[in-house]
């Protein structure tokens, strides 16, 4: 790879790793291509993008980011999945494929400018999603507030029920007794 075409490979990794929201770098030693291709091809389906890159382009790429803080561990083989959603989406593929391709390790995270270990990697896929999470939120929410509308509901239906009863008491006596009364 000559100059221009590393000026220009950082160049398109800088504007990729602009607005991530999580990156996870791997070391891939011991996979092979179709291996990567497959891992790939299950992160692309969530719009994540993973890439190998050269380590000194990967530095120069990420001066002035959040990435800078992972330098360091840019060493060896590795690879870098970038996500722009749900930091729990990256890690719970990356845990899949590891689970199938043991060879596979995770060196660090960084999510939402938060350095993370490997195990707080593994963590978080064990959290559940976004969309979960803001599910049981609303549930926690609605349950006490349709508890509450129920008990709203049935005060007044106990109230409407004595005024009916009231009424139907009324109803049933005769004029001149309706008269006397207060």
């Amino acid at each position: 790879m000559n100059r221009k075409e590393k000026a220009q490979v950082v160049s398109d990794f800088g504007e990729k790793i602009k607005e991530f929201r999580s990156a996870v770098l791997t070391n891939y030693r011991g996979l092979n291509v179709g291996q990567i291709n497959l891992l790939r091809q299950r992160l692309r389906e969530e719009k994540i993008s993973y890439h190998v890159v050269k380590n000194t382009l990967m530095k120069r790429a990420s001066k002035g980011t959040d990435l800078e803080k992972l330098d360091h561990y840019f060493e060896g083989p590795t690879a870098i999945a970038i996500s722009y959603g749900d930091p729990v989406l990256l890690a719970k593929i990356l845990s899949e494929f590891i689970k199938m391709q043991p060879s596979l390790e995770i060196k660090v995270g960084l999510i939402q400018g938060k350095v993370a270990s490997p195990d707080e990697v593994k963590v978080l896929a064990t959290m559940p999603s976004r969309e979960v999470l803001l599910g049981q939120i609303l549930g926690g929410i609605q349950g006490p507030a349709s508890q509450l509308g129920a008990v709203v509901y049935h005060a007044i239906q106990q109230v409407l029920g004595t005024i009916q009863a009231r009424v139907d008491q009324l109803s049933n006596q005769n004029p001149e007794e309706m008269e006397n009364m207060p």
